[in-house]
């Protein structure tokens, strides 16, 4: 249809059932136009075309040279036959079409850059500036060109593994450490750009060099190392060192990348001696725990010992200074006895027998009665000895309780309590049964 029309534009009629075929413009019969030579039967198509290829000579300014031409189609006076005078509306068409394809060239120039991203100009090529993110312009195709880049974005590469640690890459992952044992490592690399420009410019595959570099610098890490290091306690180090060495690589190639961080997903050695490496592992945390263990029931046990040691000092620390002072009382009293013995030898024998014998019936529970007297009535001190019953049960009581307690007790150095000390003491030098007792007797 558009072809249609257009030829219409022009004046050209192909159809060969127009009524019109032959006429003029103003649908009269122009002599040859259209025919050959000496007949009047269909047009000649060599003639439309001459026609054709006139009127576009006429649409763009070129006119045909003066003279006859050799198919005999001049007018009457041997002139050029004139054509339709097209050119000034189709020179209009044709401004508006070319004003119409020099808007969308240049509209081709635009283009938009998200947040998060850096866009890049090539001039001819080179690359010329950068642009920050939204709306931006540049010279169309083929000028300039764009390219955006996402600098804000955290990119991984992977090492040793591609997507999961169980899909290995063996020729990544088997390194040499320093004491000639072979280790397997999976590890992970999380890097960001800094400079886009380098990273376009300078890199031909970009995370294929980053892939390259961390491989070689945990290489070199690794061939530092022992094995055993490597696998436990060194972990972290490995890391520190691999992102450090990884860096000054990429800076030194000015590729244009920020390493963030290395993760170590997985360090164990090959898999031909997995099993022996797992039954050392399980036996070195077998003697871990029992170390342990046993620390725990040293620091349970020693310091028990330490206070029951400290305690039998004290104890018998006191029971000595308790023995000494009673001793040293007892010398005292006995010096002051015997002074006053020299002064008043019978007085003081009567004293010291009627005091023993005081102590002696006051703990007994005996009642003696003088039968020579013929008194009928006879006093019973009743009450006291209700008090003496109840007072003896309740020594008798403590005295189980205390020795339980001491069966129940560790064994420790045998004392007495300091209120029983001095009893004991007095009563042993006032048993009647003693020698001096006999003495004071005898000497009655």
């Amino acid at each position: 249809m558009r072809v249609s029309s257009f030829m219409k534009r022009l004046g050209v009629k192909l159809s060969l059932n127009d009524p019109r075929w032959g006429s003029g413009k103003d649908n009269k019969p122009q002599a040859n136009e259209g025919k050959k030579p000496g007949e009047g039967g269909p047009p000649d198509m060599e003639q439309l075309w001459r026609d054709f290829n006139q009127r576009l000579n006429n649409l763009f300014g070129q006119k045909r040279p003066n003279g006859n031409n050799n198919n005999g189609n001049d007018g009457g006076d041997g002139g050029p036959r004139p054509g339709p005078d097209l050119s000034g509306g189709m020179r209009a068409t044709a401004g508006a079409v070319a004003v119409v394809v020099a808007l969308i060239w240049l509209a081709s120039g635009s283009f938009i850059v998200q947040e998060g991203q850096t866009g890049v100009v090539y001039t001819f090529g080179k690359v010329s500036h950068t642009t920050g993110s939204g709306f931006n312009w540049r010279w169309p195709y083929p000028f300039q060109s764009d390219e955006t880049v996402k600098v804000s974005q955290m990119r991984v590469v992977e090492i040793g593994y591609r997507g999961n640690i169980k899909n290995k890459q063996t020729r990544e992952s088997l390194m040499l450490t320093d004491d000639e044992n072979i280790i397997d490592i999976q590890f992970a690399v999380q890097f960001k750009l800094k400079d886009p420009v380098a990273w376009l410019m300078n890199n031909r595959d970009e995370e294929d060099t980053v892939r390259q570099v961390a491989e070689t610098s945990i290489r070199e890490i690794v061939g530092k190392n022992k094995m055993d290091f490597v696998l436990y306690e060194g972990r972290d180090k490995v890391a520190f060192e691999t992102q450090q060495l990884m860096q000054q690589i990429l800076d030194r190639y000015a590729s244009g990348v920020l390493i963030s961080t290395v993760t170590l997903q997985a360090v164990q050695p090959p898999e031909q001696v997995q099993s022996a490496f797992d039954d050392a592992v399980k036996a070195g945390q077998d003697r871990e725990r029992q170390k342990n263990e046993g620390q725990a029931y040293a620091n349970d046990v020693i310091p028990k010992a330490r206070g029951t040691a400290s305690r039998l000092l004290q104890e018998s620390e006191a029971y000595r200074s308790m023995v000494v002072e009673n001793a040293t009382g007892n010398a005292s009293r006995f010096k002051q006895v015997l002074v006053e013995y020299q002064k008043a030898p019978g007085v003081t024998r009567d004293r010291m027998y009627l005091d023993t014998m005081q102590q002696i019936f006051a703990s007994a529970s005996k009642v003696m009665v003088d039968a020579k007297t013929g008194s009928n009535l006879l006093y019973l001190p009743l009450d006291k000895l209700i008090a003496q019953a109840a007072a003896t049960d309740a020594q008798a009581a403590a005295a189980r309780a205390a020795a339980q307690a001491a069966a129940n007790a560790p064994p420790a150095a045998a004392s007495l309590p300091n209120d029983l000390v001095p009893s004991v003491e007095v009563n042993r030098l006032r048993d009647p049964r003693s020698r001096e007792a006999l003495r004071d007797r005898e000497s009655r």
